[in-house]
């Protein structure tokens, strides 16, 4: 009897994380844009969904080119959140204040998806 041993090689797994990958920056796009567009907001559970996959296949991705998208992801769904929160006591001083601020919170947001994004699309890190 022989064993048939399935091996993934390391292009399948570089192809597997990528996958995962444009998964969570699609999740993170979503808010994203729906943070920007009034109206339009996303459920931040998409944003937790996102940040658990992240943090399980981040040890995955060690050693690769792919590794730093997964902390770039991570690193800005923690900051996004601390800052909402930061600023969360401008919405008491009037509405204005607190949408400016939550506006130029979202802004920053979309831009490091989207800049993550696209190193992603070419199959490189993204510069920090």
């Amino acid at each position: 009897m022989s064993d048939i041993v399935d091996v993934q090689t390391n292009d399948q797994k570089a192809q597997s994380l990528k996958n995962i990958g444009w998964v969570s920056y699609v999740l993170h796009l979503i808010v994203a844009v729906g943070a920007v567009l009034p109206g339009t907001q996303a459920s931040a559970l998409l944003l937790v969904i996102a940040l658990v996959i992240d943090l399980v296949k981040r040890g995955d991705a060690e050693g690769t080119w792919q590794a730093n998208h997964f902390s770039w992801r991570i690193r800005s769904t923690i900051w996004v959140g601390v800052l909402y929160i930061v600023t969360a006591p401008l919405w008491l001083l009037l509405i204005a204040p607190g949408w400016i601020a939550w506006g130029i919170i979202s802004l920053w947001f979309l831009y490091r998806i989207v800049r993550g994004m696209l190193a992603m699309s070419n199959n490189r890190a993204v510069d920090a």
